[in-house]
């Protein structure tokens, strides 16, 4: 372990920090639906689709963010990435329109997402760490991107609290541009290609006939969905409960901070374990604990319990999924590969999203989303159990089956 440290600890500490920076502030997004809406008179919808937006860019872009990291390195994606979402995040607290926020948090600070989160920079630690630490490392650092969120909630609150909401996405801008310097921490060097070497094109051909590859993306659109419609919309939907404004901030930092146990949890389990059963494993908890908050008496306690359960499963799929692919497909088109899983993971981030703000604004509740989000629990469970964790033949020794 120690001599995996001098070779990769600063590429794992430069990771870590990016991930608690660019994921801690956007976990804390939704704490600006209420006072934007209501000063706006905007309604939900309006919020929520550019958040929505955002999601779906985010995915798109991520492909080809992930692409050009694996042949040129993450460092220039990542700073693009980090002054982009800096610029986003400064028009958002000018934004006065549907169309101005749309252009702000949806399209600048999506595409800056794509540059700074998990399949850039994780393809990063993937190609710094040995195959056998690869799942702790990703663990690990994406623990650290939930440790920012638990950290950036309150403060971000805090923030609003003191500035008001324009003035505080000021604030958090220049906070987001810290990842600029950050970048030198990285030090990511692709392998120079081979004269054997998959090309772009042949690797999306292998990727695209992998049953599994197809199982594990179409299982992270489900993790898309559930995880961005409880970070937006949990808070105003406690408040409709009755509870205090307080108690959905401390909900979600206390899923930021429980993930961090959580992710790095499945990190260790997915080094030791087979990672598609671990994924089925958990979205059939996740179902279980969305039963348990929405159909159990709701209280200030009970909403507590639920951010800590949801906590633990919360970005757990993360390292489970981005590992997977590296084991199927090796780690030479890591980011590109866990870039096309990633955008079908937007894909429902964005319609949980946006289907949250319509379904509220058309039947004054959000019990059908609630219910969907059970029943796509089950199905992503039934999507993962069938992969198989095995190398592509590609890389499997000669002569093995």
């Amino acid at each position: 372990m120690t001599s995996v440290w001098r070779t990769s600890g600063w590429v794992l500490l430069g990771a870590s920090l990016i991930l608690a920076l660019s994921l801690g502030i956007r976990h804390g997004f939704g704490l600006f639906l209420a006072p934007m809406s209501n000063e706006f008179g905007w309604g939900r919808e309006v919020f929520a689709f550019a958040i929505a937006l955002q999601n779906l860019i985010w995915g798109l872009a991520q492909p080809f963010t992930g692409a050009l990291a694996d042949r040129f390195g993450a460092a220039k994606t990542v700073i693009v990435g980090g002054v982009l979402y800096a610029v986003g995040l400064v028009l958002m607290g000018f934004s006065d329109s549907a169309l101005s926020l749309s252009v702000s948090a949806g399209l600048l600070i999506g595409i800056g997402l794509s540059g700074t989160s998990f399949s850039v920079i994780l393809g990063v630690v993937g190609r710094a760490v040995p195959m056998e630490k690869r799942s702790m490392a990703m663990g690990i650092a994406a623990a650290a991107g939930s440790f920012g969120q638990f950290a950036m909630l309150p403060g971000t609150l805090g923030l609003i609290g003191w500035l008001g909401w324009s003035s505080a996405l000021l604030a958090l801008g220049l906070l987001v541009a810290l990842i600029v310097p950050l970048v030198g921490l990285l030090k990511d060097n692709p392998p120079p290609p081979q004269a054997h070497e998959q090309s772009l094109v042949e690797a999306l051909r292998e990727a695209a006939g992998h049953s599994g590859f197809w199982l594990l993306a179409l299982g992270f659109f489900v993790c898309g969905f559930q995880v961005v419609f409880i970070g937006v919309h949990l808070p105003a939907y406690l408040v409709d409960q009755h509870l205090p404004a307080s108690v959905g901030t401390t909900v979600l930092a206390l899923v930021g901070l429980f993930n961090v146990f959580g992710t790095y949890i499945a990190g260790w389990l997915g080094g030791r374990h087979a990672k598609p059963k671990l994924l089925t494993a958990l979205y059939l908890l996740r179902g279980v604990v969305i039963v348990a908050f929405v159909y159990s008496p709701l209280t200030i306690w009970s909403a507590y319990a639920f951010g800590m359960a949801m906590g633990l499963l919360w970005l757990s799929t993360v390292p489970l999924t981005n590992g997977t692919v590296a084991t199927l497909f090796g780690v030479r088109n890591l980011s590109m590969l866990g870039g096309i899983v990633f955008l079908f993971h937007q894909l429902g981030a964005f319609l949980g999203g946006w289907l949250g703000g319509y379904l509220y604004d058309h039947t004054g509740s959000y019990e059908l989303v609630w219910q969907i989000s059970i029943f796509l629990s089950l199905m992503a469970a039934v999507l993962n159990w069938p992969v198989r964790e095995q190398p592509v033949a590609r890389l499997q020794p000669v002569g093995a089956a």
